[in-house]
């Protein structure tokens, strides 16, 4: 399927940039706006129902860039791709399984400084260290009250979700999708860990963030400066999906790890949250839906990666889970999203 017209992806630098191909950034701005600070400039549906060397390309949960400039996506039936920046063509896929050879519900995905993959999986939940080859390298240490019920207060298909490394590369965190069995309905927790001089990492600070209404998190992605981009997700059955993207402030926020419920006491805070755009906001630029959607540009949006940046602007790609259904398709999205200090 050909990429559409309005998307090119180009590696620049160290990271994939997204351009229009006939419209300048400036431009781009004004003419494909989502809100003040997010525009769209482009989608392609180019991997939508293919495959490659016998692996269906899609479900994908989480997208990463690689120190060559291509593109990681992770798949949660346990596949991770590397994808070529420009075309979005696979290159290689490495099948990853926990300790037994059983595949993952692989969900979030870092590719760490030494090129070893970070992957989150929300059975457990868990987070393993791969090699390129999809060995087994370590596995991190996860708090109790996270462990899905019974084991825990984590309720399943709920857990680890988003991961990133926050800059500097010493600290680690994963966003849980929803909330604990006794917390708030609204309230999520993101829990940290820290590198240690051998370069494992321990458990560091717990944090809650809260969702609008209804609404889950898929994804989060650190800025270059220390705040995080946070994806809201949700669906209503006849309706589509409702995707947000928030702007959230973790520094200043109270470490939760030792509060068993939330809320809690009332000096306890919450990571602070700003709206960079509702995603129904945003032009269609052509895009056709298989199902009822509020804007035929969505779809389960749920993997989200930082390609580059000038100034205060980001250059953000998304990607959707298809789940391997025909009313829904693998697509990806480029995205400006300008941030203040």
């Amino acid at each position: 399927m050909p990429l559409r017209t309005h998307l090119a992806l180009l590696t620049a630098g160290l990271a994939a940039a997204t351009c229009l191909t006939a419209v300048g950034p400036a431009q781009a701005h004004t003419q494909h706006a989502c809100s003040p600070t997010v525009s769209i400039d482009g989608f392609s549906d180019a991997l939508d129902k293919t495959t490659y060397e016998n692996t269906y390309v899609g479900n994908f949960s989480a997208l990463a860039v690689d120190g060559d400039g291509s593109l990681s996506a992770l798949s949660d039936r346990s596949s991770l791709f590397r994808l070529d920046a420009r075309t979005l063509k696979p290159r290689s896929v490495v099948p990853l399984t926990d300790e037994n050879g059983t595949a993952l519900d692989s969900e979030g995905l870092v590719v760490d400084r030494d090129g070893t993959y970070l992957v989150s999986s929300e059975t457990e939940p868990s987070i393993r260290r791969y090699s390129r080859t999809g060995r087994i390298l370590d596995r991190l240490p996860v708090p109790d009250a996270l462990r899905v019920s019974p084991a825990g207060r984590a309720r399943p298909n709920g857990t680890f979700e988003g991961l990133t490394l926050l800059p500097g590369g010493r600290t680690l965190l994963a966003s849980m999708e929803y909330a604990l069995s006794g917390d708030d309905s609204t309230i999520v927790r993101f829990q940290t860990w820290r590198r240690t001089p051998h370069g494992h990492f321990t458990l560091g600070a717990q944090y809650a963030y809260r969702t609008d209404p209804g609404l889950g998190v898929p994804e989060v992605q650190a800025t270059p400066d220390g705040r995080l981009l946070v994806l809201e997700r949700g669906f209503t059955s006849g309706v589509g999906n409702t995707v947000r993207l928030y702007l959230a402030d973790p520094r200043g926020a109270t470490d939760t790890s030792d509060i068993e419920t939330l809320p809690a006491r009332p000096e306890a805070r919450l990571i602070r949250k700003t709206l960079l755009t509702d995603l129904v906001t945003c032009p269609s630029l052509g895009a056709t839906a298989k199902q009822p959607q509020p804007n035929p540009l969505l779809d389960n949006i749920e993997a989200m990666t930082i390609t580059g940046r000038t100034k205060n602007t980001l250059k953000v790609l998304l990607a959707s889970d298809d789940n391997e259904n025909k009313t829904q398709t693998t697509r990806f999205y480029a995205l400006r999203v300008r941030t203040t200090s």
